[in-house]
């Protein structure tokens, strides 16, 4: 189950890769057939065809620079330490299950991962050893370094404000001539923030509006139903509670001696025969031919046997074939009853589940009691 279930996660990740790398700017023109047939070198490649080509470099440089870059990105490999080691030892070999996953998230992220890897080329601070910092043209360096790295921080969350104000380049220039206009930029984005909001909690409140709407329409039809049942419930006799008790023990009694022991031997028998089909060698095409001869064969027996029975004018076994007929439908009739009032039964203490839990909702949204079936009217 496990490994079906692994199988599947993959194959559903091969499908979103192989999507991806056709589109823009990729376009690969894999298929699923092709990319799955892909060598081990061949996939490192497509991880790492973005980056540089690493065909003249060693698989453990290409692992090492690869985790480096991966590492920069957030990506955080499954499992413990011992599935890190095989996780690297899979970057060096370009195995499937562990290129597979990284392609899929890379591919996932690849808007937000665009940026994260541009802000790191600024933003990764080279250390400079301490010896070299007693010079002082390094120092002074270093020191203009870090702050150029400081302004660059500064300017980025400048400029990502600004992409995110809802104003065009031209407006942006006219406001930047106004006095006090960070100021004003600042009040304009806050004012987009709170009209989008104002119009999302208006969407919601008007979901809630109609779900709160159906909700009432299914209590009403559950508490109408629910009031004809307790009337129905009021007009029984003792007579007729006995007479129902005696049918829910009957049908009870069906259930555990006839249909449950039925379906179980029909079940053991179904896994009989899977079990012999599967200890049995696979069948070849010479095997296929002598089995189809000789149900053949058997036919031709069986057809001869009723022309016989045909020509010798054998009469039926006239009332017990016709008892055994009658005797078979009605069984049929039975068990399809007995399924139809289990359904009738299971959907019945849904329906009284659904009751509790609307009566629940309703209390909690308007605070008050909510009428009983017999309380409506």
């Amino acid at each position: 189950m496990w490994f079906k279930l692994q199988d599947l996660i993959m194959s559903d990740q091969i499908k979103f890769i192989v999507d991806n790398l056709n589109k823009e700017p990729f376009r690969k023109n894999y298929n699923l057939i092709t990319f799955d047939s892909l060598e081990p070198m061949q996939l490192l490649q497509v991880l790492n065809d973005q980056i540089v080509d690493i065909r003249e470099e060693m698989p453990e440089q290409t692992a090492k620079r690869m985790l480096s870059l991966l590492g920069i990105l957030k990506y955080k490999p499954p499992g413990n330490a011992t599935d890190m080691s095989t996780f690297r030892q899979g970057l060096v070999i370009g195995s499937k299950p562990v290129i597979y996953p990284v392609l899929h998230w890379l591919l996932q992220r690849s808007n937000e991962l665009k940026k994260r890897a541009y802000l790191a080329h600024f933003l990764i601070k080279l250390e400079v050893p301490s010896e070299f910092l007693q010079d002082e043209t390094v120092a002074d360096t270093n020191k203009q370094y870090e702050e150029l790295m400081e302004a660059f921080k500064t300017l980025h969350k400048e400029c990502e404000q600004l992409k995110t104000s809802g104003f065009s380049t031209a407006e942006i220039r006219r406001v930047e001539t106004v006095q006090n206009h960070q100021q004003m930029l600042k009040i304009a984005r806050q004012l987009r923030v709170e009209k989008e909001r104002e119009e999302l909690l208006a969407q919601q409140k008007q979901e809630q509006k109609n779900q709160l709407f159906h909700a009432v329409q299914r209590l009403q039809r559950v508490q109408n139903k629910l009031k004809s049942m307790r009337h129905v419930a009021a007009d029984t006799s003792p007579e007729s509670l006995m007479k129902k008790v005696e049918e829910e023990i009957k049908f009870n009694s069906y259930m555990v001696t006839e249909k449950f022991p039925r379906e179980l031997e029909n079940k053991k028998k179904e896994l009989h025969f899977l079990q012999k089909v599967v200890s049995d060698s696979a069948m070849g095409h010479s095997d296929l031919l002598e089995l189809e001869s000789k149900i053949s064969e058997i036919n031709t027996q069986i057809n001869q046997l009723i022309e016989k029975k045909v020509m010798r004018n054998e009469p039926v076994k006239g009332k017990l074939s016709l008892y055994r007929q009658q005797a078979s439908i009605i069984s049929r009739i039975k068990e399809a009853k007995a399924e139809e009032l289990k359904e009738a039964k299971e959907k019945l203490a849904s329906l009284e589940r659904e009751v509790s839990v609307k009566t629940n909702q309703t209390r909690e949204f308007d605070g008050t009691e909510v009428l009983k079936g017999d309380e409506v009217s």
